[in-house]
């Protein structure tokens, strides 16, 4: 089934209201508009202040959902850029140009598409034209992962129902006994977050069956940097307990959290 970009509507956004990141997404949009339904950006904006997300780029699904639905739109693109001094051990100091892009789904909330766009030079003038000179592979990146990302999302089947943590103290919480993994893990804290001192947190869901095998995840707060991926593959390279009633083993949904940020050296 074909999923034709030019029928989507997206929205472009910018929630640290940045001058460099405004002049980035101008940028992309320029690129974006030819085969996409790009929204004006005033108005995307005063409707997602409407929802006013504490923590934008670090997003649950309901969140995201809440927003798309208040914009009106398919997908929406939050997007943050600057340039900025950095210094290496090593080297001389150095300007870093940099965009960082999330690509929302509306329909499932979910992050479908997240890019880091990072250019060097000794001189800032420079490392920005570099950036600039990614948009347009950029935008048709973005492009075709829309259309990819909205196919599969609606001939994706329905999750199985199965049953949920209880609620602590009510009845079915009773001889009741939560999966565990055997040896917990530390998912780690990626390179990319450690740069830009990403401090997030993130969200999974996890199905299991009576044998505590893994059916299925889903990331349900994201924050790119590859946390997401980082903890989705420590979630399944451990070993869990199934849950159990009354000493019967039973499938279970059930969250797991994780929080990053980054640790000084000193401390």
């Amino acid at each position: 089934m074909a999923v034709p970009a030019a029928g989507q509507t997206v929205a472009i956004l910018t929630p640290d209201k940045a001058l460099s990141s405004r002049a980035f997404a101008e940028k992309l949009t320029r690129r974006l508009i030819d085969n996409l339904k790009v929204l004006d950006d005033s108005l995307s904006e005063a409707a997602y202040l409407s929802v006013s997300p504490a923590t934008p780029f670090n997003l649950t699904i309901e969140e995201s959902k809440r927003i798309g639905a208040a914009i009106g739109c398919d997908v929406f693109v939050l997007i943050r850029s600057a340039t900025q001094r950095r210094s290496a051990f090593g080297r001389a100091e150095y300007y870093e140009s940099f965009a960082s892009i999330y690509v929302v789904s509306s329909r499932s909330g979910r992050l479908v598409l997240w890019k880091l766009q990072r250019f060097e030079d000794a001189k800032p003038d420079t490392a920005a034209k570099m950036l600039d000179n990614s948009v347009a592979a950029l935008a048709s990146g973005i492009e075709a992962n829309i259309r990819t990302a909205i196919k599969n999302e609606l001939i994706e089947p329905d999750a199985q129902h199965i049953e949920e943590v209880p609620v602590e103290n009510s009845p079915e919480a009773k001889n009741f006994r939560t999966p565990v993994p055997y040896r917990r893990i530390k998912p780690d804290y990626t390179n990319q977050a450690a740069l830009y001192d990403v401090k997030a947190t993130v969200d999974i869901v996890v199905d299991t069956d009576s044998t505590g095998s893994i059916l299925r995840t889903e990331i349900v707060r994201w924050a790119g940097f590859g946390l997401d991926e980082s903890v989705e593959k420590n979630i399944r390279s451990m070993n869990w307990r199934p849950a159990e009633r009354n000493g019967k083993p039973l499938p279970m949904r059930f969250l797991v959290r994780y929080n990053f940020k980054k640790i000084d050296n000193n401390e």
